[in-house]
């Protein structure tokens, strides 16, 4: 920062010196808080800390002002009178701004029209600052006119302002309860007063026309050419002629539907088709005679009546390039009326007589359309899960509770508490499974077999059940129709394959052998061969630690 020069030297560079004992070069504060107001203070020390020069009063001239009364000098002040205080509501009372607008209403449900052009005056009171939009009257338009927003402060956006005058002007959108509203015009007096406020006002603009009610003013022409065919004689040839088929509606295809008979009634006089329900009895239908009332049925329509309201208008030439005459109606062929597909499957002995006469058809031969009872479905069985036997888990398909399948109860108890016993090894590559015995018990009640391992001390397996009683399946054969093994499989050096485990039978017991003895047929040859040649071994005496195994 440099100081200012020394008196008789120029402002020059080096002819002014810095001062090295100022460091504060920042502006003083003029703003601050005194008991919680905010308060402007006149700062008295400018930058680098020099004190400002300003008009300062001593302290003795401001006791003197202090002191000092003018009231004595001068007298009472005398305020001045107050102007004349005009309220709003009087100010402008009955003035009113005026605006044209107009709107655009969509019209979904007509196929002559897509939107609709509706034109309203926007009223702007002055006193109030209120506004009001009202459409005038148009006598049998069909639609509800009149006051459509009563006089009321419009808001203008969602902080809660509100439309003034200063936001109307010509040429400009405006959105009242979320219609858009367009304005053209004002009247004369609108526009005085605005411009006299000092708006520039847009240039009118031409009000939009409703383009239905332009096209219904225009008159429509017509250029029919007179046809030769003649209404009545086609009354008074064919009065009470009627063409009588028998047709079907199939739809079998769709949930819960089904087959249904009608009769088609076709009137030459007036080539007017009508449908009648068959109804029989204890069908479960309410007896409603008709499906389709007496009418002319459209066959082929014009592009631009595909989206028609035929439910609620009725059909004209205009929109039909082709109607359904008898020509259409043969047996044996399928036509669609009023989305629904008939078959015609037969005709009364008149309408025979007629096709044969009118058209030269003499072939129109019944249709066989009685219900056939389909084939029976043949019920086939999932695939068998593995778990548990095979008769238990089909029980699950045959009904929805499952119960369980029948036994053989004469089998039961002819054979109840025979058990046939069987000691056996394991056949496996591992040496601590080879000192490993079991014993298979067959039962012949159920046929289950079950087999229990003796515990050996020491031997580094906890023995006990093995197995449960349960059906074994013979390896090689289907999952459908299973094979279990049966008293026949075992004899002494057969190999019994349970779940992937092979074992060897090495001995039985003495009521196997008199079973095998009493029931020889049963048997192969090379299990007698084995009795035969175990009894030769039993004569010798047994090791101790077989005939301890079946004392256990």
């Amino acid at each position: 920062m440099v100081s200012n020069p020394v008196h008789g030297l120029p402002f020059l560079p080096g002819t002014s010196f810095k001062d090295s004992t100022k460091t504060a070069f920042h502006r003083s504060q003029t703003l601050s808080y005194r008991n919680g107001y905010a308060i402007v203070r006149r700062p008295t020390v400018g930058i680098g800390g020099d004190r400002l020069q300003f008009n300062q009063l001593s302290q003795a001239e401001l006791d003197e002002l202090a002191s000092k009364a003018p009231v004595l000098t001068y007298g009472q002040p005398k305020q001045a009178p107050p102007a004349d205080f005009i309220p709003a509501h009087v100010a402008f009372d009955k003035k009113v701004l005026k605006f044209d607008a107009y709107f655009q209403e969509d019209v979904p449900m007509s196929t002559e029209e897509q939107y609709r052009i509706r034109q309203v005056n926007i009223y702007y009171y002055l006193e109030d600052d209120s506004m009001s939009v009202i459409e005038p009257v148009v006598e049998n338009s069909g639609i509800l006119q009149g006051k459509l927003i009563k006089r009321q402060r419009l808001a203008k956006n969602d902080r809660g302002d509100h439309y003034h005058w200063k936001d109307l002007n010509r040429g400009i959108n405006i959105t009242i309860y979320g219609k858009t509203f367009r304005v053209v015009d004002c009247d004369q007096f609108t526009q005085v007063f605005l411009e006299s406020q000092g708006i520039e006002l847009n240039p009118p603009e031409k009000m939009a026309l409703d383009p239905y009610t332009e096209l219904r003013k225009q008159p429509l022409r017509k250029y029919v050419t007179p046809s030769d065919f003649d209404q009545l004689k086609q009354f008074l040839t064919f009065d009470k002629q009627v063409l009588r088929f028998y047709a079907i509606w199939d739809d079998t295809d769709s949930m819960y539907g089904e087959c249904r008979t009608y009769i088609i009634h076709y009137y030459l006089m007036d080539d007017t088709v009508e449908i009648r329900e068959v109804h029989e009895r204890n069908d479960g239908r309410d007896p409603f005679p008709l499906l389709m009332n007496r009418q002319r049925v459209p066959k082929v329509l014009v592009e631009n009546a595909k989206n028609f309201p035929q439910c609620v208008l009725e059909i004209s030439d205009q929109e039909v390039l082709e109607w359904y005459t008898a020509k259409d109606f043969i047996v044996g062929k399928s036509l669609t009326i009023l989305g629904r597909t008939f078959f015609i499957y037969d005709c009364d002995p008149f309408t025979r007589r007629y096709y044969k006469e009118k058209f030269g058809i003499t072939d129109l031969p019944r249709i066989d359309v009685s219900k056939r009872e389909p084939p029976p479905v043949k019920q086939e069985l999932p695939p068998y899960n593995g778990f548990g036997l095979v008769e238990d888990s089909a029980q699950n398909c045959f009904a929805l509770i499952p119960k369980a399948p029948k036994k053989d109860v004469i089998k039961m108890l002819v054979n109840d508490n025979k058990v046939l016993r069987y000691l056996a090894v394991l056949e496996s590559p591992i040496p601590e499974d080879k000192d490993r015995r079991f014993v298979f018990s067959y039962f012949l009640a159920t046929d289950m077999i079950s087999i229990f391992e003796p515990p050996v001390r020491n031997s580094g397996i906890i023995g006990g059940k093995y197995l449960g009683r349960t059906k074994v399946v013979k390896p090689y054969s289907t999952v459908d129709n299973p094979v279990y093994y049966g008293p026949s499989d075992f004899f002494i050096g057969a190999v019994i394959e349970v779940f992937g485990h092979r074992f060897i039978i090495l001995d039985t017991d003495e009521y196997v052998l008199k079973y095998m003895e009493s029931n020889a047929a049963q048997y192969s040859p090379e299990a007698l061969a084995s009795i035969q040649n175990h009894v030769r071994k039993r004569e010798a005496p047994a090791p101790e630690a077989e005939r301890c195994v079946f004392d256990c």
